[in-house]
């Protein structure tokens, strides 16, 4: 079973182009086509992208800006992917062809009848690629967009690796704000918290007349749970006013982080209007002569000692004995602070108190003994947590309300823990972006309760592949909520093959879309599913493929303007496809009987501009009085690919306003229109691989083409 949530798709579409870009046989292809060197271009640029998804994934979640460029990232790679396989497309065409040397002859015969003005795609060894004015603007086009994506990541600090050079692995990590307030018990840090007393309390001969005593870790490792817990020490509590608890994460403005100080210090001296020099001023004046002690908490980007000592000015006015806590991921940051280079390094718990945790969070005050089984495998979930007190607890809290063996059992065997990353990201990634695992459950709610309910709402993207023992998807897949996915755009299920039945959630109102911002929904070998949800108003793009016992009701898909359909049930196309005005591009493949698709023909579709038609041998549907091709008076682009059941085109009628047609792989093919040169406005012509054509148009060619190509 592998269930793939949120943003993490992404990783997963740039993987894909890497494999692709490496393909042997596509790079010594496009090096022959003169564009290896626009390819070569696009990995590089890739590789650096790719340094910083981690980071983009998570920040996004708080900033518009990095939210935008993932978006249009995601979308760039989509494309990306399309291009490359037209690209092997037209490599597979190329090796159709030199498998066929005997059509050498048979295509000479229809030269002879063509003006000699026209090149013969057959003798010039330049390349269609590189002369297809189309596939040149979408090279160009990608390009110029994954240049201002990387401009972009530059502007937004998108850095990587690079920003977190010493340690921190786990930084890409934005938690939530933290606050002086506990939250819980603290188990393993008693003598962590003795010595960092026992050094708050102590004077040191400083200039400045206070110290800094910065917590070290990586993340996850309870660096902001042992300075709640000092902060609230009875002995603290005493000995320190004022206190004061600063959140400051990636803020880097010195300026920012000082009217914050002050803001915590005294509320009531905070005025819009203070500059920089006046908020100084003002917070010297509040700390002046006092013991205080302020909490810097998860600090990581003041980076230069300028930044540092200009945050640090007003702190001088203090009494001697006033304290600094630092908590921080990076030692640079760290040895910046303070001076002598100390850093209280924060090591990993011991098993038995990250047992303690994740028992606290799991069982809930239930006797943990009572669950003999549980307890053997949650010792083994413990012992992958690695010491980090906040694994266990993430962790503790995805199986806290599923008290079964099997859901431990997928935790535990979660490819997750196989990731050579460090730290707590992998952590929260089994349980907010995804799960991996090796098993066969029959529901999709222990899905949802290991990624947690809430994260459903801002969901938006979705793919599940492999669950082989899922025959129903319905409320246990919604959960008990009444609009489960109400930010949904990319929905995909994946080899399904027991998979019947698709439900309504059994809290749906009327008419109410259960799905109302969904745009790409994939269907691909889920052979006995029979029908989708019924209504989907924002979808655009729909892809079904081996899906034979699939019926669709197309008139409700009111926004659809794309359908691929494939290997599938011509019953399918039979729901009066005329119901969708806006459908542009229609694809089908393996089609037994493709002329079911005109029988819900009560009017064009007359908003289709592409019709791609692949493998169907039965073509006999053209020949219907009144509902043939002619009638489509918007369709631009026609391919017929592999037909082999095609005889004749002579008495298909093809629309005025056709720009590019092409057929390729018709292998019984003897005779194109007669009409032909009425296409006016007809300027490509290809024919690949049609080695029986001998007839060619007596009243001759279309006077617009441009381009002609047989092969």
């Amino acid at each position: 079973m592998e269930v793939v949530v949120g943003e993490s798709i992404l990783s997963a579409a740039v993987a894909v182009l890497f494999g692709k870009l490496a393909s042997p046989d596509l790079l010594k292809f496009a090096r022959q086509e003169k564009v290896i060197a626009e390819l070569e271009g696009w990995k590089k640029e890739l590789r650096m992208i790719n340094e910083v998804l981690d980071e983009a994934e998570e920040k996004q979640i708080a900033k518009l800006s990095v939210k935008e460029w993932v978006d249009d990232l995601r979308e760039l790679a989509y494309d990306m992917e399309d291009v490359l396989d037209e690209f092997s497309t037209e490599l597979l065409r190329r090796r159709l062809i030199s498998d066929r040397p005997h059509q050498v002859a048979t295509t000479s015969k229809v030269r002879s009848l063509i003006p000699s003005c026209f090149a013969f795609a057959g003798s010039n060894p330049v390349s269609e690629i590189k002369f297809n004015m189309e596939m040149g603007y979408k090279i160009k086009e990608i390009s110029r967009r994954l240049d201002d994506i990387s401009r972009r990541k530059a502007k937004l600090g998108l850095k990587g690796s690079e920003n977190f050079a010493s340690g921190a692995a786990a930084s890409t990590w934005q938690r939530p704000p933290s606050t002086c307030l506990m939250n819980e018990p603290v188990h393993g840090r008693d003598e962590d918290k003795k010595a960092i007393i026992e050094m708050l309390l102590k004077d040191e001969v400083d200039e400045s007349n206070f110290g800094v005593i910065p917590i070290v870790g990586i993340g996850g490792m309870g660096k902001t749970t042992l300075a709640q817990f000092i902060y609230k020490d009875e002995e603290i509590v005493k000995h320190f006013e004022p206190r004061v608890w600063v959140c400051v994460s990636d803020e880097r403005d010195v300026e920012k982080l000082t009217n914050t100080v002050l803001n915590a210090v005294s509320p009531g001296e905070v005025r819009d209007g203070d500059d920089f020099n006046q908020v100084r001023q003002k917070l010297s004046t509040n700390l002046s002569g006092k013991r205080f002690l302020l909490v810097l908490d998860d600090v990581w980007n003041i980076k230069s000692y300028e930044q540092w000592s200009q945050l640090r000015a007003p702190f001088k006015s203090g009494a001697r004995g006033s304290k600094i806590v630092l908590t921080t991921r990076d030692k640079n940051v760290a040895s910046l602070m303070r001076a002598d280079n100390y850093h209280h390094l924060l090591r990993p718990l011991s098993h038995n108190d990250c047992w303690s945790v994740f028992v606290e969070h799991v069982f809930e005050g239930k006797n943990v003994d009572e669950y003999p089984i549980l307890k053997s495998i949650g010792e083994e979930i413990v012992q992958k947590c690695n010491g980090l007190p906040l694994a266990a607890k993430v962790v503790g809290g995805l199986l806290r309300s599923k008290l079964h063996v099997e859901a431990w059992k997928c935790v535990l065997g979660s490819n997750i823990w196989n990731n050579s990353e460090y730290g707590i990201m992998p952590i929260l990634r089994l349980s907010y972006q995804y799960l991996w695992a090796e098993a066969n459950i029959d529901d999709l709610a222990m899905v949802w309760s290991w990624i947690g309910d809430p994260s459903l709402s801002s969901l938006q993207i979705l793919v599940i592949k492999s669950m082989t023992e899922i025959k129903s998807v319905g409320n246990e897949f919604y959960g008990e909520i009444a609009k489960p996915f109400p930010s949904l755009e990319h929905l995909e299920f994946q080899d399904m093959p027991k998979w019947k039945d698709w439900l309504n959630t059994k809290l749906s109102v009327g008419t109410e879309a259960l799905f109302p911002r969904l745009r790409v929904l994939k269907i691909i070998k889920c052979p006995k599913l029979s029908s989708l949800p019924d209504q989907l108003p924002s979808l655009v793009n729909l892809d079904v493929k081996e899906c034979p016992k699939l019926t669709i009701s197309i008139p409700q898909l009111s926004s659809l303007t794309y359908l691929k359909v494939k290997r599938s049930n011509e019953a399918m196309l039979k729901s009066r496809i005329v119901g969708v005005p806006s459908l542009t591009r229609l694809f089908i493949e393996k089609i037994l009987e493709p002329g079911c698709l005109w029988e819900g023909l009560v009017q064009p579709l007359r908003a289709l501009e592409d019709l791609g038609i692949n493998q169907c041998d039965e073509l006999a549907f053209f020949k219907k009085q009144g509902s043939g091709l002619e009638n489509l008076g918007g369709l631009q682009r026609l391919w017929i690919l592999r037909c082999d059941g095609v005889i004749s085109l002579e008495e298909q009628g093809l629309p005025c306003n056709l720009q590019y047609l092409e057929v390729g792989g018709c292998s019984n093919l003897k005779k194109l229109p007669n009409a032909l040169n009425i296409l006016t406005s007809l300027k490509d012509l290809i024919i690949l691989g049609c080695p029986k054509l001998v007839s060619f148009p007596e009243t001759g060619l279309p006077p617009m083409l441009r381009r002609l190509s047989m092969i």
